[in-house]
């Protein structure tokens, strides 16, 4: 039994052979680097997502902003926009995409998810990366030569901090032989995501990660990367991926590419989500950066027309399945 059936987030998106839907904050279309992110606006359009049956809302964990970068993105704490989250929605999952590991110290970290799973009531799904944003390195005096390292360590001290009580944890950045960390996940562990390969190999992603998560990429090439890290694990894992739309008015729209994504109609959009179910995508994120219709009507669109064909996984749909 996959020991993250009893977590509320978790089992809203991931079952095998399946797919769901949910949406990357900031909730807006902008130009630039910078979003507004209207915080009442963010929240009813939360809300709403919730309402049409979206699995999940993602937030971004960007430290620094790197003018050269192209994208700010969530602008605000993931930690304490995750808290406010929480508290302002009931049902729906609530992810990083992705914590960066190698900026933060690991316990900080576990205590944080364990703080927004607790409160959230078992909701949060934790995308984890070692950070690709040359400034930020020196800025945190981290070596950017370490990061794989630091990484590992990182999930290993976290999933050791929740699940023992006074554990002992020696590693580069822990020394600790007494305290406890508190509070713990009631399930004394919470669903961690690598995100690309963060200098790991797939053997490494399949044992260690409870699911994998990557970015928009050719379909013969992600049904083929989906396929080969599978075959290192006999345990479900899930596989999630991010996609950039701007869904057009005309729902027959062919799709034009545009950055990690598609200018695209919801038909042809529902048929690409077909096929991403089948070479084994279990859930998309789905960004509206670029989108060029006002972002209220897109989330309606594909709250009616779309996400009823992917919808978040209830009780009875596990349970009947």
């Amino acid at each position: 039994m996959n020991r993250f059936e009893q977590h509320r987030g978790y089992s809203r998106l991931f079952k095998q052979d399946n797919l769901t839907l949910g949406l990357f904050f900031p909730l807006e279309s902008y130009e630039g680097s910078v979003p507004e992110m209207n915080l009442e606006k963010q929240m009813k359009l939360a809300k709403r997502a919730e309402e049409l049956g979206f699995a999940a809302l993602f937030v971004r964990d960007v430290p620094l902003h790197d003018p050269y970068f192209g994208d700010v993105g969530q602008i605000y704490d993931p930690w304490v926009y995750l808290g406010y989250l929480a508290a302002n929605t009931r049902d729906i999952a609530l992810g990083t995409a992705s914590i960066i590991l190698t900026l933060r110290h690991p316990l900080h970290v576990a205590k944080a998810a364990a703080s927004v799973d607790r409160l959230s009531g078992e909701r949060l799904i934790l995308g984890v990366a070692t950070g690709d944003r040359p400034i930020e390195f020196p800025a945190f005096s981290v070596n950017p030569g370490e990061r794989g390292a630091l990484f590992q360590e990182a999930v290993s001290v976290m999933k050791t901090a929740w699940k023992e009580s006074f554990p002992t944890i020696q590693s580069p950045r822990v020394d600790m032989t007494q305290g406890d960390l508190l509070p713990k996940p009631r399930l004394a562990d919470i669903p961690v995501l690598v995100t690309g390969h963060s200098l790991q190999s797939e053997e490494w992603i399949a044992e260690h990660g409870d699911g994998w998560m990557y970015y928009p990429r050719n379909v013969k090439f992600q049904a083929e990367l989906i396929k080969n890290w599978r075959s290192h694990t006999d345990q479900f894992k899930p596989f999630t991926q991010s996609l950039y739309i701007d869904l057009t008015e005309d729902p027959n729209h062919p799709p034009v590419p545009i950055h990690l994504g598609f200018r695209i109609g919801r038909n042809p959009l529902l048929d690409f989500i077909r096929f991403l179910k089948q070479i084994g995508v279990n859930h998309v994120i789905i960004n509206l950066k670029y989108g060029h219709r006002p972002v209220e009507e897109v989330i309606e669109e594909l709250g009616e027309e779309v996400v009823p064909h992917f919808p978040a996984l209830t009780g009875k749909q596990q349970e009947h399945s």
